[in-house]
This record gives C-alpha cells, structure tokens and sequence, in this order.
C-alpha cells in the first residue's frame, strides 16, 4: 500500500471528497466539508510526521487495532478513536481497505440529517448546493 493506492481507494467510497489540511495533510472527507461532511482518513503528503495513514476505527474496533505491532493511538485524535499507521507494511492492501470501508461508513453514520439529505440529492443538485456554499464560505472568510 502506499499513498497513491489509498487516495484511489478513499475517492472510490461514495460521497468521499479530499483536501489538504494543516499545510501537508492530505484529508479525506465523507460528504464535502462545506456542508457538514466529517474526515474519515488522512495521509502526509511529505513523508513526515507520525505515521503513514490515519483513520478512525471506532470504540469497539480501537483496541484491537492497537494491539497489531505498528498501529498506535493518534496524536491528538485518539479519543476520537482514531488510530494511525507507522508504516505501509502493517497490514495487507485488503486490510487497509477494509478498515478504510469501515470508518467511511463509521463517519457516514454520524453525519448530521441535513448533510446526509444533501448527498441523498441527484449529482447535479448536489454540486449545486456545495457550490454555493463554499462561495458563503470564501465570502466570510475574506472578512475576517
């Protein structure tokens, strides 16, 4: 696995959106973060800082994840129950998968109503509303 194979996976996942955060963080999103949507993932786009992919896993699952030699709790999310991985060879490219699966549908299912309506929506309608929303955003942020 690396970090090419797991952007191709997380933009395969339904409603899955990506952007950079914190200068070198790549982040993946279920649902656009304009309109609610929450991070499910992340991968360093420069090859520092802790680990190699950050994911949550969720109550019932974060034990065990941290019990596998190379998975420890992540800096400043951890209880959030997220877990991160030291290095690409922790896991199978399947388990990597797998566990990205599951904390797509994790984070869907805590999505707010509204956000879960607005990806309910046909594409064209959808984009739409992102759209206009992320032009709201820019404005408030430009008068600040």
């Amino acid at each position: 696995m690396d970090n090419e194979r797991v952007r191709e996976f997380c933009l395969s996942l339904p409603h899955t959106s990506e952007g950079v955060n914190w200068g070198h963080h790549l982040v993946f999103w279920v649902g656009d973060k304009a309109i609610g949507g929450k991070m499910f993932a992340l991968i360093h786009l420069d090859g520092a800082g802790t680990g190699v992919l950050w994911f949550h896993c969720g109550a019932e699952r974060y034990p065990e994840l941290l019990e596998t030699e190379g998975i420890i709790p992540s800096p400043y999310m951890a209880k959030a129950y997220w877990v991160t991985v030291e290095r690409w060879d922790v896991m199978r490219q399947r388990d990597f998968e797998d566990e990205l699966r599951r904390a797509h549908a994790l984070i869907y299912e805590k999505l707010p109503k509204r956000t879960k309506a607005v990806l309910a929506m046909p594409d064209k309608e959808r984009y739409k509303i992102i759209r206009e929303r992320k032009k709201v955003l820019a404005a408030k942020e430009k008068k600040k």
